[in-house]
């Protein structure tokens, strides 16, 4: 496993992270749950990333447990803040993020996140209240660093603009968390630039498109019952990735992977990690054993000649 520097933080992190949406305390019983975060660890993962809203706090919950008695420095912990807990919890204003950020602390059973990220932007909130929240979480020591996801380029300006005030005591973002893939490029136009010249990392999620760039849906073919395209409970972000022209495109891309001795996820990974801007690719799981494939994507080195014909093959994929 490789480490990479998050922005301008002191935090090294795995470029494979563990994520939890649509899985941990939602569609993956807490003992598989609990085995894939085992897993991890044993491969050399540090970083784990988490959201309030997986699940309203069931994926936290499970994550407590899973991390509860292991040496608070011996990894890397995310989670972050804005999505609907309830009829009146949303949002990032002062108190949502105070109220939001101690029931995080909470079910994860630690006193402090490394990386509290907002999870979209309020636009009923003003980005000074945001921003003045999230640094006074800072100075409580109840977050080390800060971040965004999926946030538009004018938006990060503009909290940038803010933390480039001397003596205005309020925290730079150290993180960006965009969808980011082979079949999904839309970060690489501004969100990328902008963030490599001003300290930011990229912490990419969907790296496989939901799993559809592990080539396990052969177009024409309903998917198997043990995936996440079937499941009720883990299926519904996919779909929009399960049409004919995708999976076609992605059937094409195989042979390219078997040139480079790997298997189609691993070569989608390696492809994300090329970017020098990408401090890690956070996969799902929801059996151990699927770990093991994804970590392995850390040391490939793969012929940037394969990747420019990978590029080429989805180039003609319309966005969803």
């Amino acid at each position: 496993m490789r480490y990479r520097q998050l922005g301008s933080s002191d935090l090294k992190v795995s470029d494979i992270s563990l994520g939890s949406w649509l899985t941990y305390g939602v569609g993956v019983e807490r003992e598989n749950a609990i085995a894939c975060v085992n897993r991890a660890f044993e491969l050399g993962i540090n970083f784990i990333d988490t959201a309030n809203v997986y699940g309203r706090g069931a994926a936290e919950t499970v994550l407590g447990e899973a991390l509860k008695g292991r040496p608070r420095d011996s990894y890397v912990l995310a989670t972050k803040v804005f999505g609907e807990m309830s009829a009146t919890d949303k949002g990032l204003s002062a108190v949502q993020i105070a109220r939001q950020l101690d029931a995080s602390l909470k079910r994860l059973k630690v006193d402090y996140v490394d990386l509290y990220q907002c999870h979209r932007y309020d636009i009923e909130t003003s980005l000074e209240e945001t921003m003045e929240a999230l640094s006074l979480a800072v100075r409580q020591g109840k977050v080390r660093y800060i971040g965004f996801s999926e946030w538009s380029p004018q938006h990060i300006r503009d909290a940038f603009a803010l933390s480039g005030n001397e003596g205005g005591g309020i925290e730079k973002f150290v993180s960006s968390q965009p969808q980011y893939s082979l079949l999904w490029r839309r970060p690489e136009k501004e969100v990328i630039p902008f963030s490599a010249a001003n300290g930011v990392s990229q912490i990419v999620w969907s790296p496989l498109a939901q799993g559809v760039l592990t080539g396990k849906y052969p177009p024409g073919s309903a998917p198997a019952a043990d995936t996440r395209a079937a499941s009720d409970s883990m299926g519904g972000a996919i779909r929009g990735w399960m049409r004919p022209e995708v999976l076609e495109a992605v059937a094409k891309l195989k042979p390219l992977a078997a040139e480079a001795g790997c298997t189609l996820g691993q070569f989608a990974l390696a492809w994300v990690l090329r970017e020098p801007n990408v401090a890690s690719a956070i996969v799902g799981a929801s059996r151990p054993a699927q770990l093991d494939e994804n970590a392995a994507a850390s040391d490939l080195t793969v012929d940037p000649n394969l990747f420019a014909k990978a590029e080429e093959i989805v180039s003609g994929i319309p966005a969803r």
